[in-house]
């Protein structure tokens, strides 16, 4: 995947190549790195001048100031670091180590290297393909951007949504009865995370090279919302 690749058109040959189409509901679920990769979402290192600030916190974090100077500039605000990790709050409103920004599965030049941070507008890039694929195929599916994070209270990463589109990424249950015929009173599903995760596990982490996961029968909500309903309210976080 090269900056300027149509991504919509290899994910429709890739179909084809595999003797699939797409049908009415299905989901398709994209890494967030080959959208950056056909958005050209890279940075180089010897172009970045590091601020004061980040030759600091590089100093706290064992980190290239560089580096560091590129997570400050993806994010809105600094909740937490440590040797190894920087947790942000990345511009688009996730929580997210290193504002998502890394350097594997991407190739490099040891004399010049390069990053990849995350799409600029991941429910755009999200709609763009869904569009592009609706015409295509003639039907209506979603479509998820995930990537790989970690959690407050839990170890391991698992995939999770930084956009979507064309339906509801929350599944409202308060008020529904339980088994017990006791109603629901705090209970909201987050749909499209449970559908990363799930879609991550078959993509890998190493060198799998398997970007694309299809979904069949997830019966989702159509929406014409994104995945804003995603990110908590920064006063309802209990980890900052």
């Amino acid at each position: 995947m090269e900056p300027g690749d149509n991504l919509s058109q290899l994910i429709a040959q890739s179909l084809g190549d595999n003797n699939l189409t797409l049908e009415q509901g299905d989901v398709l679920v994209i890494a967030q790195k080959v959208v950056s990769k056909a958005e050209g979402r890279y940075a180089y290192l010897n172009d970045i001048t590091a601020s004061a600030e980040a030759i600091k916190l590089a100093a706290e974090t064992d980190k290239d100031p560089r580096q560091v100077e590129l997570i400050l500039r993806e994010s809105k605000e600094l909740l937490r670091a440590r040797p190894g990790v920087i947790i942000v709050e990345h511009t688009l409103g996730y929580v997210h180590a290193n504002a998502g920004i890394d350097k594997s599965n991407i190739q490099s030049d040891d004399n010049n290297p390069r990053l990849l941070l995350l799409p600029e507008d991941s429910d755009r890039s999200a709609k763009q393909t869904r569009d592009y694929l609706n015409h295509k195929f003639d039907t209506e599916i979603a479509v998820i951007i995930n990537d790989s994070a970690g959690r407050a209270w839990r170890n391991g990463t698992v995939g999770m949504a930084i956009g979507t589109a064309g339906f509801e990424v929350l599944d409202n249950q308060i008020g529904d009865l339980d088994l017990f015929d006791r109603e629901l009173e705090v209970t909201e599903i987050a749909v499209a995370d449970e559908l990363a995760a799930a879609a991550s596990f078959v993509m890998g982490q190493a060198r799998e090279g398997l970007p694309i996961t299809l979904i069949r029968g997830a019966k989702l909500k159509p929406s014409d919302k994104g995945s804003s309903a995603l990110i908590r309210d920064k006063s309802l976080d209990m980890f900052r």
